[in-house]
């Protein structure tokens, strides 16, 4: 199984994880619990929501209780001030039936001084494991790389696929110098990737990265940077969450596989 390393502690990670935008925002946690079930069972570890995403967070706290394998949980603080920040979290906390949130974000980078000074009080207690930002936008990157330049944090979570690649001229560079790691959002283009390949057989280089389909192959693509972590596909399906989960097997892509890629895609 692929696994990467953090690089603030050396902690290692399965390379594909779990996000949960739309997909378990339901108050019916039975039809997607297979899901989580076979994600956990598959090897997967990490879970990555945020108060923003409607019910979700609850969603995967109800999910999870009683499970015996240990999930690697992520979430977000979306709101302004300190106390509104603080009040958030204990929320995220309790839905997700944890005392030890493995990961917080600022999403979005809202008010991110104010939340950023109560995410290093609440790491220095052990509330808290990594400290982490996020932005789905292209003009925020420069905002970003600042951030990661100049602030001791743990992760950077941002968009990245072969459709969108713009976080390879400076963000990702910046993350690697720094040692910051990666979490990727939109790893498919949000669906737009297979409207591109349906109907395509796959090319060659798959077969010599072990990948049996589209998605792997996209997310094989990822795992060739060095500098990512951890993409987080969401889904509500677990013939998918398999499929996904299938391109954390086999080889990683050298610099000539990831352009073979790039040119089916």
């Amino acid at each position: 199984m692929i696994q990467r390393t953090i690089p603030s502690t050396g902690e290692q990670l399965p390379a594909v994880g779990l996000g949960s935008y739309q997909t378990f925002d339901t108050d019916d946690v039975a039809a997607v619990q297979p899901v989580m079930d076979r994600f956990l069972a598959l090897g997967g570890r990490v879970i990555d929501s945020s108060p923003m995403y409607g019910k979700a967070e609850g969603a995967i706290g109800r999910m999870l209780a009683g499970a015996k394998t240990p999930a690697f949980l992520a979430t977000k603080v979306w709101t302004r001030g300190k106390a509104e920040g603080v009040a958030q979290m204990e929320r995220s906390f309790q839905r997700m039936g944890t005392k030890q949130m493995d990961l917080m974000q600022i999403h979005n980078l809202v008010d991110w001084k104010t939340q950023l000074a109560t995410l290093r009080a609440w790491k220095s207690e052990g509330r808290i494991r990594y400290v982490g930002i996020t932005h789905y936008g292209h003009s925020a990157f420069d905002e970003m790389e600042q951030i990661i330049a100049k602030e001791k944090i743990d992760f950077v979570q941002l968009p990245y696929n072969v459709l969108d690649r713009a976080a390879e001229a400076r963000l990702l560079p910046a993350a690697q110098k720094h040692g910051v790691a990666v979490i990727v959002m939109e790893p498919f283009a949000s669906g737009a990737l297979f409207g591109k390949v349906k109907g395509k057989p796959l090319p060659k280089v798959a077969a010599e990265l072990g990948c049996t389909s589209w998605a792997q192959l996209a997310l094989k693509f990822l795992l060739g940077h060095p500098a990512v972590t951890c993409p987080i596909p969401a889904t509500s399906k677990v013939k998918h969450v398999e499929d996904n989960l299938g391109a954390m097997r086999g080889a990683l892509p050298d610099d000539r596989q990831r352009k073979a890629i790039l040119a089916a895609l």
